[in-house]
């Protein structure tokens, strides 16, 4: 009786999971130890699982992913280098909490105090990379709340780079997704924060930083990004994990148990992934199709994808039709160059629209000159 009982609870939490729209897929039964968390796909944003997701909670150190994303993109602008040297003010080695020591006769790269942040949650740090990417941290925080708003984390108000307390600086697990999903839009992101150890400096004193995520010593498959405490914020943790082709990101909030951040986290991966998978279709730079070229000195373009085509699903499903749209023009005019976006991918599963693909470009087509277009109109007159 005892067994089946647990069966019957187990098939309730099953089928209690179910798509709303294209956003929600969610348990009640299945709670966390958090004032709010949420679990995401990091390809679609589509939302697995949330809990108070949306109410408002100070993020501590976790603000740091955003910093860190908004120096990237400057670096993927061509605005900064990673190699850019970095001598932090004297208002930048004033702060104190999480902190590298940073004196105004230093010298890092952008690289270095980067790897301070995402590693040893240095405060001074996060204000030299604020005050070298924008002038001001003021400056930079209006930077940081522009892009909250534009990526869609609209219950989120930055004061700070840091994300020491104050009343005023907070966000939303939902929020939190949001910006960890942006900040994954750049590779070197997950390469700074899956760094256990870093020795940041020999002299005078050596200094050896260690990740304060433990996730990616306790389960396997994470790759990032930060941890957040304070006496108010408790434990937050935003993550993301990947396993078999399926990446998802995961937020908890407000947790007051010791290490409770990373165990709750792990109850929402086992939870996650138990539940659903990736069903791919094409992987990253595989041809998925092709289209002609206008006056090119090649008449045909292949067309790969740019990041991998498919979606995910729930494993208790059943039949799902995973089926690909492909849109894009029936002539190209050249030139064209590899890597532009010339058409996308639409991804319906059992008819809605779940995913969007672009699709790029395979190879580079010069434009044909006059004796180019002269001797391919011979050939198709003459020729047989």
């Amino acid at each position: 009786m005892k067994k089946l009982s647990s069966f019957i609870l187990f098939l309730s939490i099953l089928l209690s999971i179910f798509p709303i729209g294209n956003n929600l897929v969610y348990a009640e039964e299945f709670k966390l130890n958090a004032k709010g968390a949420i679990l995401i796909d990091a390809e679609s944003g589509q939302v697995l699982f949330e809990q108070n997701a949306h109410e408002p909670w100070y993020p501590a150190s976790v603000t740091k992913i955003m910093t860190m994303a908004l120096a990237l993109e400057a670096v993927d602008k061509g605005k900064v280098s990673l190699n850019d040297i970095i001598r932090p003010s004297e208002n930048a080695c004033s702060y104190g909490g999480s902190q590298v020591w940073l004196d105004p006769r230093d010298e890092f790269t952008l690289e270095e105090m980067l790897i301070a942040i995402a590693v040893g949650s240095a405060n001074d740090a996060s204000v030299a990379v604020a005050e070298f990417i924008s002038g001001t941290e003021e400056n930079f925080v209006k930077m940081m709340n522009n892009k909250a708003k534009e990526i869609g984390a609209t219950n989120t108000n930055f004061v700070n780079s840091h994300g020491l307390h104050d009343d005023n600086h907070y966000t939303t697990p939902a929020d939190m997704a949001k910006i960890a999903r942006y900040a994954l839009s750049y590779p070197k992101l997950l390469e700074l924060t899956s760094i256990k150890h870093y020795k940041f400096r020999d002299e005078p004193k050596e200094l050896i930083l260690h990740n304060t995520n433990k996730l990616l010593w306790r389960y396997p498959g994470t790759d990032g990004l930060k941890t957040g405490t304070t006496s108010k914020a408790l434990r937050n943790l935003v993550s993301t994990v990947q396993k078999d082709n399926l990446r998802l990101i995961g937020v908890v909030m407000g947790v007051e148990q010791t290490g409770g951040h990373f165990s709750e986290s792990i109850k929402l991966y086992n939870w996650g992934f138990a539940l659903f998978k990736y069903e791919q279709l094409f992987s990253e730079g595989q041809i998925v199709t092709t289209t002609k070229v206008s006056k090119g000195k090649t008449q045909e373009v292949p067309l790969v994808a740019a990041k991998k085509i498919g979606t995910i699903v729930k494993k208790d499903n059943g039949e799902i039709k995973i089926e690909p749209i492909i849109k894009v023009p029936s002539y190209i005019p050249a030139p064209i160059k590899k890597g532009d976006k010339v058409g996308l991918v639409e991804i319906l599963a059992n008819g809605k629209l779940v995913n969007t693909i672009d699709l790029l470009a395979g190879d580079s087509v010069e434009k044909a000159s006059f004796l180019n277009i002269f001797d391919r109109t011979f050939r198709n007159i003459f020729c047989y």
